[in-house]
């Protein structure tokens, strides 16, 4: 038999499994992916510390998120476009294309724990710019926190290697491990 304390720890995991889910049908149309985890970040927060939640306030973050937020998708998806580029021309074997190509996924790297650290902090009526512009120097300022989150991508990415359906639920895994890692600098 499961002790009352393990209960409670699976709870918490599958509310992220189940996250994962919300956040995945989302950011179907793709520029919503920041509002998207800024919803799921903000149901996590708000369900870890027992407050009320579910589908619907999920629901009315992921609207106060996206009427910001759309352009901020647009960017991470340009953004990730160039970084391709970048690829090609290493694939293309120009001169010093390597250089490009590792500076470009380093950058895509640091574009991408920035995003995940900023939609962790986001709050109802957040401005995208200012939430962007503090994640980018927690990032810098906290290597470990954002090694940690590197680390979270790394399961997701696993994960969808392994079986692509369960990229879903291990994105409110990886976004709760995000999640974590802001509670951690905060407390700091």
């Amino acid at each position: 038999m499961l002790k009352p304390q393990t209960l409670e720890r699976f709870d918490v995991f599958a509310e992220c499994l189940l996250v994962g889910i919300w956040i995945t049908l989302a950011s179907l149309p793709l520029v919503t992916l920041p509002a998207a985890l800024a919803a799921g970040a903000a149901h996590l927060r708000r369900w870890t510390g027992d407050e009320e939640g579910g589908l619907r306030a999920f629901v009315a973050d992921l609207r106060s998120a996206a009427c910001r937020g759309w352009l901020v998708g647009v960017a991470v998806w340009a953004a990730l476009a160039l970084v391709w580029l970048d690829l090609a021309i290493v694939r293309a074997g120009l001169p010093g294309g390597r250089t490009v190509g590792v500076l470009g996924v380093l950058a895509a790297i640091g574009l991408v724990v920035t995003v995940l650290r900023a939609c962790a902090a986001w709050r109802p009526g957040s401005s995208w710019r200012s939430l962007l512009a503090a994640s980018a120097r927690r990032t810098v300022r906290d290597p470990a926190g954002s090694l940690l989150v590197v680390c979270g991508f790394a399961v997701i990415a696993a994960s969808a290697w392994f079986a692509v359906p369960l990229a879903s639920p291990a994105l409110g895994v990886a976004m709760a491990a995000t999640l974590a890692v802001e509670r951690r600098a905060a407390a700091r």
